[in-house]
C-alpha cells in the first residue's frame, strides 16, 4: 500500500483553555533520563475504531468528533502544558553553558490534523504483517525528538477511512515516557467523555522533574552542536507482525515457567519474554558461543528511593538487560531462561538507578535508535498494564491497537494488552525477513501462539 493515499484535510494548533488567561509558565528543565532521549524518536501509538453511523444523510460523525476533540485537548493541554510547548537550546561561549529545556510560552501549541485515506479496517487488520500505510496515521513519523525545537511536542492525527477511524498520537520522547504518555492520553480520552467545560482532572500529572542530589534543576552538556550527540539511523528492511496470546495461552506460559523454577515470582510478561528471547535467537541461527541479550524496560517511580509518584510526568524507564549465550537459551530449558529475566528485573533497585544516573552525569550520552542494542538482542517495549483500550472518545472500545515508525529496528519487541482482555497479549514483532520466516514455523513458538500445550 502506497503511503501517499493517506491525505490531510485539516490541520490546527491547539493550546491550553486558559493560555491567556494565566501568567506565562517557567520552563521545564530536563532531567537526565529525559536529555538521554534526544537523538531517540516520538512514541507513537494509536487506536482504530469502527467508524459511528451518521445520525442522518447530513451528518459527518467524524467531523463532530474533531470540533469535541479540539475542545477536549485545549481543556486537558491546561494540566500538561509542556506538551504544548517547544523544545528551546540555551548556549553561550563564556562562561560555557549548553542546556535544553521546554519552552512553554513561545509556541503555536500542539497539533491537531484531520486526514482521510481509501482504506478500509480490513486493511489494516487482515494483512500478515502491519502495513507500512499505518505509519502515515502519525506525524513526524522519523523525526528525532530534538527536532521538538521546531516540531510540536504533541500531535494528534485523526485519520478517516471508509469504514473505521484511526486515532494516532504523537508525543516527543524527551517530554514523557510510556506511563507519562498513557496518562495524558487517558486524560484526553476522559475530558473527551465529561460533558462539563470545567473538566476536572482526576490524576494531576506532577510536572516537576526529578534531579539526583546536587544536580539540576540545569543540568550543563558538554556538547556545542547538537550535531555532536544526533544520530540518524535508516533501519534495514525489516518486516513487522504482530502475533496474539490467548489468556489461556499466556496463563500456561506463566505456570510453566514457576513449575520449572519451583517460585511463584515469574510474571506473565517475563515468562512471554522470555519465550520470544529463547525463540528469536534459535530463529536468527545463532551460534551457540555468541552472547545474547534481552533488554526490558523498567518503570523506575516505584523503584526509587524515596519512590516517585505514578502520575510523575517525564521520563523514569530504563533499560535493563538480561545476558545469556545462544547454547545456554537453548540447552537449558523454557523457565532456566524467565528465571535469568526475572532475576534481572528483581536485581534492578533504587542504588542501580542511582549508579546509572551518576555515571550519565559523568559522561552523559544520547541513545540513538537501534545502536543501544546488539546484533543478537532483543528490546521488549511498552507494557500490556497501559489500559490502552479505555480510551474510546465517543466510538466505543477500539478494535486494535497500532505504532508508527517510532523505535522500529531488527529485534524490537512491544506489548499491547489483547483486545478481549483477561491478560491477553498482542506482541509485535520487528524481525529481519529471513529471521521472521524462521520464527513463523517455530514449533515452540507458534504453539503457544495458536494456544497448544
Amino acid at each position: 500500500m502506497n503511503p501517499l493515499i493517506v491525505r490531510t484535510i485539516s490541520e490546527c494548533f491547539i493550546k491550553s483553555q486558559y493560555a491567556s488567561e494565566k501568567p506565562s509558565h517557567p520552563p521545564v528543565y530536563l532531567a537526565p533520563f529525559d536529555l538521554a532521549m534526544l537523538s531517540m524518536q516520538y512514541i507513537q501509538k494509536g487506536l482504530l475504531f469502527i467508524k459511528p453511523t451518521p445520525r442522518n444523510d447530513q451528518e459527518n460523525p467524524v467531523q463532530t468528533q474533531l470540533e469535541k476533540l479540539k475542545e477536549s485537548m485545549s481543556l486537558t493541554l491546561a494540566h500538561f502544558y509542556p506538551l504544548a510547548g517547544r523544545l528551546a537550546t540555551h548556549k553561550q561561549e563564556n562562561p560555557r553553558s549548553y542546556f535544553v529545556c521546554i519552552d512553554c510560552n513561545d509556541s503555536p501549541g500542539a497539533k491537531l490534523i484531520h486526514a482521510t485515506a481509501d482504506l478500509t479496517v480490513a486493511d489494516i487488520l487482515s494483512p500478515v504483517d502491519v502495513p507500512v500505510v499505518v505509519q502515515s496515521f502519525f506525524e513526524h513519523g522519523r523525526a528525532v525528538n530534538h527536532d521538538g525545537h521546531a516540531m510540536s511536542l504533541l500531535s494528534i492525527q485523526v485519520t478517516e477511512l471508509i469504514d473505521g477511524v484511526f486515532v494516532g498520537c504523537s508525543i516527543n520522547h524527551v517530554v514523557a515516557d510510556g506511563t507519562s504518555y498513557w496518562q495524558f492520553f487517558d486524560s484526553l480520552s476522559n475530558a473527551f467523555r465529561a460533558r462539563e467545560k470545567s473538566f476536572e482532572i482526576c490524576r494531576p500529572p506532577v510536572l516537576t522533574r526529578w534531579f539526583p542530589d546536587g544536580y539540576g534543576p540545569i543540568i550543563d552538556l558538554p556538547f556545542s552542536h547538537h550535531d555532536e550527540f544526533i544520530g540518524r539511523v535508516q533501519a534495514p528492511p525489516h518486516r513487522a507482525r504482530i502475533f496474539h496470546f490467548s489468556s489461556e495461552s499466556v496463563a500456561e506460559l506463566k505456570r510453566k515457567a514457576n513449575s520449572e523454577c519451583k517460585t511463584l515470582d515469574i510474571s506473565s510478561f517475563q515468562a512471554v519474554s522470555a519465550l520470544m528471547w529463547r525463540c528469536v535467537t534459535r530463529a536468527r541461527r545463532v551460534p551457540r558461543d555468541q552472547e545474547t541479550s534481552c533488554s526490558m524496560a523498567a518503570n523506575n517511580r516505584t523503584r526509587m528511593d524515596p519512590p516517585l509518584p505514578d502520575e510523575y510526568f517525564g521520563n523514569s524507564v530504563q533499560l535493563v538487560k538480561g545476558k545469556a549465550t545462544a547454547g545456554e537459551l537453548l540447552e537449558h530449558g523454557f523457565g532456566w531462561v524467565a528465571r535469568q529475566l526475572h532475576e534481572t528485573v528483581a536485581g534492578h533497585c533504587a542504588a542501580a538507578v542511582r549508579e546509572y544516573v551518576e555515571k550519565w552525569m559523568e559522561h552523559p550520552f544520547m541513545y540513538v535508535n537501534g545502536k543501544f542494542s546488539g546484533q543478537f538482542s532483543l528490546v521488549m517495549g511498552w507494557s500490556t498494564r497501559f489500559a490502552m483500550y479505555e480510551c474510546e472518545f465517543g466510538m466505543g472500545r477500539a478494535v486494535a491497537i497500532r505504532s508508527g515508525y517510532d523505535t522500529r529496528f531488527d529485534g524490537k519487541v512491544t506489548f499491547y494488552p489483547g483486545n478481549e482482555g483477561g491478560g491477553s497479549m498482542d506482541v509485535e514483532v520487528c524481525l529481519l525477513p529471513e529471521a521472521m520466516r524462521e520464527l513463523e514455523s517455530d514449533g515452540e513458538f507458534m504453539d503457544a501462539v495458536n494456544g497448544k500445550r
